[in-house]
C-alpha cells in the first residue's frame, strides 16, 4: 500500500506521535510519499528509517497514492483539498492540532487506527464541496472549498449589501459584514460561529449564513445543495473579499457571483467506532457537565 503524508508544520510535542505513525507504517511495509515542504521540516525532528518519495503537486499524487494522511488540524485538512482535487484518494485526518473537527483519529489513537486502516476496516464518508462558477478563473484550477464560500466587506465604515437568488428566485437582500454559503462540513466551522445550524454530512444541503447581520430578524437558511446560488453585490464597498476556505481574492462590487455544488467530493476515512454524532459529542462536549 502506498501512503501519502501531508502536513504544514508540527510542534515539538507532536514529533513523537509522528514518529509512531512512520514506524507503524514501516512495520506494515507501506511505501511512503511525503509532501516535500513538510518532509524538509520534519527531517530533524523524526527518524526516517525507510525510503520516502517526495511529492509537491496534484499530478504527483494522482494514480500514485492509495491513501493520504493529513497530519495536523482542520486547517491542514482544508489545504489538502488542492492536492486531492477530483482524484478520489481517501483522506485520513490525524489530529495533532487543537479541536480537529475533521480528523478521524487523535494522537493517542494512531497505532490501533493504522491497524484498522491496513486491514480495510473503515468507512468512506463523502463530503460535499462548494465551487465558484463565476467569476470564472478567480481561484485558478482550485475553485472549490470543503467548508464554505465567503464574501466579506473590505470597508469597515459601511455595510456589505448582497442580493441573494436561489435558482434565480430572489431570497433576500442582506445588510451585514458578509455572507457565507457553507457545506454540511462547514456548518461546524465559520457558519456555526455566526449562529448557523449544524447539518449532517449526508443531508445534501447548503446553509446561507449572514455574518453579523444588521437586521436581527434575518437568520441562516438551509437550501438544497442542488441549488445554484447567485450573489449580486452592492452598497458603498467598491470591493469585496471572496473566500474559498482559507484562500481569498478581491473582487469588484460590479461582479455577479455564482456558487454551486462541485461535481465531485472528498472521501474522508472514518474509523468503525466513530461517526459524525460521536464527533459532535466529543468536540462540543455535549452531555458533559462542566460545573464540577
Amino acid at each position: 500500500m502506498k501512503i501519502g503524508l501531508f502536513g504544514k508544520n508540527i510542534a515539538d510535542e507532536g514529533s513523537q506521535y509522528l514518529q509512531q505513525l512512520i514506524d507503524k507504517l514501516k512495520r506494515a511495509q507501506c511505501r511512503l510519499l511525503v509532501y516535500e515542504p513538510f518532509l524538509n521540516q520534519i527531517r530533524n525532528k523524526v527518524t526516517l528509517s525507510c525510503e520516502v518519495e517526495p511529492f509537491n503537486t496534484h499530478s504527483d499524487l494522482n494514480n500514485n497514492c492509495d491513501m493520504l494522511f493529513s497530519i495536523g488540524g482542520d486547517g491542514t485538512m482544508l489545504d489538502i483539498i488542492s492536492l486531492v482535487r477530483d482524484s478520489g484518494i481517501p483522506v485520513l485526518g490525524v489530529n495533532l492540532g487543537r479541536l480537529g473537527f475533521l480528523s478521524s483519529i487523535s494522537r493517542d489513537e494512531i497505532l490501533p487506527a493504522i491497524d484498522e486502516v491496513i486491514a480495510g476496516n473503515y468507512q468512506l464518508e463523502k463530503r460535499t464541496l462548494v465551487t465558484l462558477q463565476h467569476p470564472e478563473g478567480l481561484f485558478g484550477e482550485v475553485n472549490y472549498a470543503l467548508n464554505e464560500f465567503s464574501l466579506a466587506k473590505t470597508d469597515n465604515t459601511s455595510l456589505a449589501v448582497i442580493e441573494v437568488f436561489v435558482d434565480n428566485k430572489f431570497l433576500n437582500t442582506y445588510w451585514a459584514d458578509g455572507l457565507l454559503v457553507a457545506t454540511p462540513t462547514g456548518s461546524t466551522a465559520y457558519s456555526l460561529s455566526c449562529y448557523g445550524p449544524i447539518i449532517s454530512p449526508d443531508s445534501e444541503n447548503f446553509v446561507i449564513t449572514p455574518i453579523a447581520s444588521h437586521n436581527l430578524t434575518v437568520r441562516p437558511i438551509v437550501v438544497p445543495d442542488s441549488s445554484v446560488i447567485t450573489l449580486k453585490l452592492g452598497g458603498r464597498n467598491k470591493q469585496y473579499l471572496a473566500g474559498l476556505d482559507s484562500r481569498y481574492r478581491t473582487i469588484d462590487n460590479t461582479e455577479v457571483v455564482v456558487v454551486k455544488r462541485a461535481d465531485f467530493g472528498l472521501n474522508l476515512i472514518q474509523m468503525p467506532n466513530k461517526d459524525f454524532f460521536t464527533t459532535l459529542r466529543e468536540k462540543l462536549l455535549w452531555g458533559k457537565d462542566q460545573r464540577n
